[in-house]
């Protein structure tokens, strides 16, 4: 597939459209169509990204059947063969969403992302570089950029509709969502990152930080949703070459936030939409990025990736 595909307009009811995803209602399901969209500082820059939907639809796959025995996820299926037959209205649009449509449970997002943090980097190395703080709560001195976090540190935010998200004390987590879901929460995005760090690092990456959402099933239990360890909501590092105090090269899309970082520091963008054109030697180093790091975590070409059962072992 190089078709870029930057919105789409399916015969089904949309429910949203967010940054990235396009969202339809099936009614006793949602589908949900990641785009080639891509955005940075929230917001949404003029030139998508070839094949970034299908790198963040067919990854979160690999990972929702490599953790849902630690909790339930809204996963159940990318195949475009069983979505059409189970929704005959898809096939006549079908090159739209192949491979980038995820057919999902419907679940009630929690109103906050859950944030585990292996590493220092990104707005966590920049507040504890004023505060000596993250989220607020007090970390050890003397840390340095990327410098591991042992144990990892578990950091949640809240969900903006509009804005930036902001990082808040587990104490504010609490009070949204109340003690014991606030916990529940907490403790499966530990044990997911865990078990994404440790999968990354059999293939040479370090996890440095990822984020999770959750959402409330019609049953009131807990599942993972939306996406799951991806360039877009996760720092990739080659492990190789590690060297704390610097920052370190990525399999995401950190070269594009440093691209426009540059810019704001030159008052060529204020970090507000419109976003500005993005040349396309920083596309193309983003495409190529968001492939190795599906080829290297999932060890299949994106072309080779089996539709059918991406669970596997």
């Amino acid at each position: 597939m190089t078709t870029l595909l930057t919105r789409t307009d399916l015969p089904l009811r949309l429910l949203r459209r967010g940054k990235v995803r396009d969202v339809y209602d099936l009614g006793d399901a949602l589908l949900m169509v990641a785009s080639d969209r891509v955005s940075a500082f929230d917001v949404v820059l003029p030139q998508p990204v070839p094949r970034k939907g299908e790198v963040l639809t067919l990854l979160s796959a690999w990972w929702f059947a490599r953790t849902r025995d630690i909790i339930p996820n809204h996963f159940i299926s990318v195949d475009p063969q069983r979505i059409a037959a189970q929704y005959p209205m898809l096939e006549q649009c079908r090159e739209y969403w192949a491979r980038r449509a995820m057919l999902v449970h419907r679940a009630e997002p929690y109103p906050v992302e859950c944030v585990v943090r292996g590493y220092l980097a990104g707005s966590a190395w920049s507040e504890y570089r004023q505060d000596g703080t993250l989220a607020g709560e007090r970390l050890p001195a003397g840390l340095v950029e990327a410098a591991r976090l042992d144990p990892p540190v578990f950091s949640p935010a809240t969900k903006a509709e509009e804005g930036h998200d902001e990082n808040i004390p587990r104490a504010r987590m609490c009070e949204i969502l109340g003690a014991e879901a606030a916990e529940r929460l907490r403790a499966a995005s530990v044990a997911l990152y865990a078990r994404g760090r440790e999968l990354c690092a059999a293939r040479g990456i370090l996890l440095a930080d990822t984020k999770f959402e959750f959402g409330r099933a019609p049953d009131g239990s807990a599942l993972l949703i939306d996406e799951a360890m991806t360039p877009d909501s996760s720092r990739f590092w080659p492990s190789d070459g590690y060297t704390p105090g610097i920052p370190q090269p990525s399999f995401d899309k950190q070269p594009l936030r440093d691209y426009l970082e540059g810019l704001a520091r030159a008052g060529a963008w204020n970090k507000q939409a419109p976003g500005p054109d993005l040349p396309a030697a920083v596309v193309e180093a983003t495409t190529v990025r968001y492939q190795d790091a599906f080829r290297r975590i999932t060890g299949a070409e994106l072309d080779q990736f089996p539709l059918e059962e991406p669970g596997g072992t």
